[in-house]
Protein backbone atom coordinates (compact mmCIF):
# COMPACT_ATOMS: atom_id res chain seq x y z
CA UNK A 1 0.00 0.00 0.00
CA UNK A 2 1.15 3.53 -0.77
CA UNK A 3 1.57 6.07 2.03
CA UNK A 4 -0.98 8.86 2.01
CA UNK A 5 -0.42 12.59 2.30
CA UNK A 6 -0.02 13.91 5.83
CA UNK A 7 -3.29 15.02 7.41
CA UNK A 8 -1.58 17.19 10.06
CA UNK A 9 1.09 19.89 9.71
CA UNK A 10 4.26 20.93 11.48
CA UNK A 11 3.30 23.40 14.19
CA UNK A 12 -0.15 21.88 14.70
CA UNK A 13 -1.32 20.89 18.18
CA UNK A 14 -2.82 17.40 18.32
CA UNK A 15 -3.98 14.92 20.92
CA UNK A 16 -3.75 11.15 21.05
CA UNK A 17 -6.94 9.28 20.22
CA UNK A 18 -6.45 6.61 22.93
CA UNK A 19 -4.05 7.99 25.52
CA UNK A 20 -4.27 11.18 27.54
CA UNK A 21 -1.58 13.35 25.99
CA UNK A 22 -1.26 16.18 23.52
CA UNK A 23 1.64 17.67 21.65
CA UNK A 24 3.04 19.89 18.94
CA UNK A 25 4.12 18.33 15.65
CA UNK A 26 7.74 19.12 14.81
CA UNK A 27 8.44 16.56 12.07
CA UNK A 28 6.56 14.12 9.83
CA UNK A 29 7.62 10.84 8.25
CA UNK A 30 5.53 9.87 5.17
CA UNK A 31 5.43 6.33 6.56
CA UNK A 32 6.87 4.42 9.51
CA UNK A 33 10.57 5.16 10.01
CA UNK A 34 11.47 3.79 13.42
CA UNK A 35 12.99 0.49 14.52
CA UNK A 36 11.26 -2.83 14.11
CA UNK A 37 11.86 -3.40 17.84
CA UNK A 38 9.89 -0.22 18.65
CA UNK A 39 7.01 -1.27 16.38
CA UNK A 40 6.89 -4.81 17.80
CA UNK A 41 6.83 -3.43 21.37
CA UNK A 42 3.30 -2.13 20.68
CA UNK A 43 0.67 -4.74 21.58
CA UNK A 44 -0.49 -6.42 18.37
CA UNK A 45 -4.13 -5.45 18.86
CA UNK A 46 -3.11 -1.74 19.05
CA UNK A 47 -0.25 -1.81 16.54
CA UNK A 48 -0.72 0.80 13.79
CA UNK A 49 -0.17 0.20 10.10
CA UNK A 50 3.26 1.22 8.80
CA UNK A 51 1.94 2.67 5.52
CA UNK A 52 0.72 5.96 6.94
CA UNK A 53 2.34 9.19 8.12
CA UNK A 54 4.01 9.12 11.54
CA UNK A 55 4.49 12.30 13.53
CA UNK A 56 7.22 13.45 15.90
CA UNK A 57 5.65 15.40 18.76
CA UNK A 58 6.85 17.56 21.60
CA UNK A 59 4.35 15.80 23.84
CA UNK A 60 3.08 16.22 27.37
CA UNK A 61 0.63 14.68 29.78
CA UNK A 62 -0.36 15.70 33.31
CA UNK A 63 2.94 14.44 34.74
CA UNK A 64 5.74 15.04 32.24
CA UNK A 65 7.00 16.31 28.90
CA UNK A 66 8.66 14.07 26.31
CA UNK A 67 9.03 13.31 22.60
CA UNK A 68 6.48 10.94 21.07
CA UNK A 69 6.28 9.14 17.73
CA UNK A 70 2.65 8.60 16.77
CA UNK A 71 0.79 7.20 13.76
CA UNK A 72 -1.72 9.40 11.98
CA UNK A 73 -4.58 7.01 12.82
CA UNK A 74 -4.02 7.73 16.52
CA UNK A 75 -4.07 11.54 16.32
CA UNK A 76 -6.88 14.08 16.44
CA UNK A 77 -6.75 17.87 16.19
CA UNK A 78 -6.62 19.43 19.65
CA UNK A 79 -9.49 21.93 19.97
CA UNK A 80 -8.05 23.43 23.15
CA UNK A 81 -6.32 26.79 22.94
CA UNK A 82 -4.26 25.99 26.02
CA UNK A 83 -0.53 26.62 25.51
CA UNK A 84 1.81 23.66 25.68
CA UNK A 85 4.46 23.63 28.40
CA UNK A 86 7.06 21.31 26.84
CA UNK A 87 10.32 23.31 27.15
CA UNK A 88 11.69 21.93 23.87
CA UNK A 89 9.05 23.88 21.93
CA UNK A 90 10.73 27.22 22.62
CA UNK A 91 13.85 26.11 20.75
CA UNK A 92 12.02 25.57 17.45
CA UNK A 93 8.72 27.50 17.62
CA UNK A 94 7.19 30.78 18.65
CA UNK A 95 3.59 31.05 19.81
CA UNK A 96 1.68 33.93 18.31
CA UNK A 97 -0.94 35.93 20.21
CA UNK A 98 -3.70 33.97 18.43
CA UNK A 99 -2.24 30.70 19.82
CA UNK A 100 -0.75 29.41 16.55
CA UNK A 101 2.75 27.95 16.73
CA UNK A 102 5.17 29.07 13.98
CA UNK A 103 8.49 27.37 13.26
CA UNK A 104 11.50 29.59 13.86
CA UNK A 105 13.84 30.11 10.91
CA UNK A 106 16.63 27.53 11.09
CA UNK A 107 20.25 28.08 10.17
CA UNK A 108 21.99 25.17 8.48
CA UNK A 109 25.58 24.60 7.48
Amino acid sequence: MKASSAKFAIGQVVRHRLFDFRGLIFDVDPEFDNTEEWWLSIPEEARPRKDQPFYHLFAENAETEYIAYVSEQNLLPDPSSEPLRNPMIEEMFTREKNGIYRAKPMLAH
